[in-house]
């Protein structure tokens, strides 16, 4: 048995957002937490680097606007704490066609919950953004809550308060093994450590710290091209500017999202909300996909809605997401082992709710009772598929 001196509280492996937040949580709780990462900080082979995100509670689901609620909360708490500014107010414009059903979900989830926002009508959507070329009847949502996230800076900030709060962080320590046990074992390329209880949120190497755990989760990585358009008149969708963050629902055959220019002078950021499947250890490998076909259905969709951005992207950056089949987050316990807690496949769309991502995940690996009802995050829902096995 290790000493208490040497027994950690809880160990993390994997800092991203959300193992980042996790610490975070568990630190403000006093406990003796320590954060591993197999990358030295800062880096870009992961799912939580670059400049922005967007934010936003205009979601589908009432669980997902729920929990924004206390995301926002959490970021402004961090901005507080951090002594700087994480976050700018843009309002998210969702496009589609009239009777979109997941354009009228999310209008009657926003309803329920009192969140503030505006239907606009083909007309109004053209007074109100003539920069935009609507050109099929398309109608708009605007979440007044909307807008972007400083990714970087939000991770540098809170890497900062961990170290205030006394925890610890070791970079470029990759896991090498995980005993279970009370204490669990890791043993990394460094060192071997114990703990009371372990969080696991290493994104797109998840199911290779899973497997010999004797689980395998449903989990698809995608490499994702991250695209920036050159302004053709400086300034059209600038910061400056009143134009908002958006999401296309209706764009063929992936939603495309875009965020206001902000990271790179004059370039404003669309994407597709999709990627080509690849290995994580070959995100970076030329040979292993040419990701032509994203890029392609992007210079359509700028030529089709922007006609003041140039059809071609200027820059492209890669990001990864970690995707379950139904595109929401695992939050749960390891079917067997009870002290080994699990936050994986965020789909994309998991940056915004890390905050309370964190808590949940704090809250598990302290035993506590759940702050939200976890049953859309439980690993047990996907009993029928071949790849969630013990």
């Amino acid at each position: 048995m290790a000493t208490q001196r040497n027994l950690w509280d809880a160990i993390v492996i994997g800092a991203g957002v959300q193992g980042c937040f996790t610490t975070y949580h568990l630190a403000k709780r006093g406990k003796r937490v320590l954060l591993l990462e197999q990358f030295f900080l800062p880096h870009s082979r992961g799912s939580s680097h670059g400049q922005s995100r967007i934010i936003r509670k205009a979601y589908s689901q009432d669980f997902y606007t729920q929990m924004m609620d206390e995301s926002y909360r959490l970021w402004a708490q961090l901005e507080r704490e951090a002594g700087t500014s994480l976050h700018r107010k843009t309002e998210l414009l969702v496009l589609g066609m009239e009777g979109n059903p997941e354009l009228e979900t999310m209008q009657a989830t926003m309803s329920r919950h009192g969140i503030e926002h505006q239907r606009l009508s083909s007309e109004e959507l053209k007074q109100c953004f003539p920069n935009l070329r609507l050109t099929r009847g398309e109608v708009g949502l605007l979440d007044k809550t909307g807008g972007v996230l400083y990714a970087d800076k939000a991770l540098r900030a809170l890497q900062d308060v961990i170290h205030q709060l006394g925890g610890t962080v070791h970079d470029g320590e990759k896991v090498t093994e995980i005993r279970p046990g009370l204490p669990v074992l890791v043993k990394t390329t460094s060192r071997s450590y114990q703990a009371k209880s372990l969080v696991i949120t290493a994104g797109p190497w998840s199911n290779k710290l899973l497997q010999p755990l004797g689980i395998e989760l449903p989990l698809q990585t995608l490499r994702i091209n991250v695209c920036y358009w050159s302004e053709k008149v400086p300034g059209s969708y600038s910061v400056s500017q009143t134009f908002p963050c958006f999401m296309c629902l209706d764009s063929d055959p992936y939603h495309v999202y875009g965020l206001p220019g902000g990271e790179y002078p004059g370039l404003m950021k669309i994407c597709v909300h999709q990627g080509n499947k690849v290995d994580p250890e070959e995100r970076d490998d030329p040979m292993a996909f040419s990701g032509v076909q994203d890029v392609q259905i992007l210079c359509h969709f700028v030529h089709d809605y922007f006609p003041d951005l140039k059809s071609k992207p200027a820059i492209i950056e890669r990001c990864m997401y970690t995707n379950t089949p139904d595109k929401h987050f695992v939050l749960d316990r390891h079917p067997k082992y009870d002290n080994i807690i699990i936050g994986a496949g965020f789909s994309g769309h998991g940056f915004k709710l890390a905050p309370v991502v964190g808590k949940i995940l704090c809250e598990l690996s302290m035993k506590l009772m759940s702050s939200y009802d976890l049953t859309p995050f439980r690993i047990s829902r996907f009993s029928g598929l071949g790849k969630a096995h013990l």
